[in-house]
């Protein structure tokens, strides 16, 4: 880290990767309502590779409470099903022969709280990450200023890296926030 730039794009591009993270983790986490994102991460077998569901085939949603996997090739109909049930998402799917529908089953109050602790959980983490990033800008500025940056400046630096870390922990705390809503919204 040569000037303050640098440790500012630095710190920035890692807090970025912390709330796109959170995204992503959240996005996986099911409230209620039918959402194909939650396939992302099951991994079916497609000739000897592991790769996930979307990449097999269609899924949409039937309606608001229905998923429709529509396989490209017939033969995965059973893999796909198996898939699902090993991920252990709490669905039941069912092969008519030709599509895996997934009736998404309404959420009791104690798993709506459940999930609500993971998203939270998952929200504490992406601060955590935003926290780090944050330290390491300010060890560099402090070895910037060791290697002739003005008292000033590096004040200054410090200033703007704290109102960085505010503005992503904001960010972490709204993403939180509308998926605790999701999630309560019977």
């Amino acid at each position: 880290m040569n000037d303050v730039k640098s440790v500012m794009d630095h710190a920035s591009a890692a807090m970025d990767k912390a709330i796109n993270h959170l995204e992503v983790q959240l996005t996986k986490i099911r409230a209620g309502k039918a959402n194909p994102a939650i396939f992302e991460s099951v991994m079916v077998d497609y000739y000897g590779s592991m790769v996930p569901i979307p990449q097999t085939a269609n899924v949409n949603t039937q309606d608001a409470r229905t998923i429709v996997i529509q396989p490209w090739e017939k033969s995965l109909l059973t893999p796909i099903e198996k898939a699902i049930q090993m991920a252990n998402l709490g669905l039941n799917p069912q092969n008519d022969g030709v599509i895996i529908r997934i009736t998404i089953p309404p959420l009791t109050e104690e798993r709506r709280k459940e999930l609500v602790k993971t998203a939270k959980a998952e929200g504490e983490e992406a601060k955590v990450g935003i926290r780090n990033a944050r330290k390491e800008a300010m060890e560099n500025v402090k070895k910037l200023q060791k290697n002739g940056l003005a008292e000033d400046e590096a004040k200054d630096a410090e200033t703007k890296i704290q109102q960085l870390t505010d503005q992503y922990v904001q960010k972490a705390d709204k993403h939180f926030e509308q998926k605790e809503k999701e999630i309560l919204t019977v």
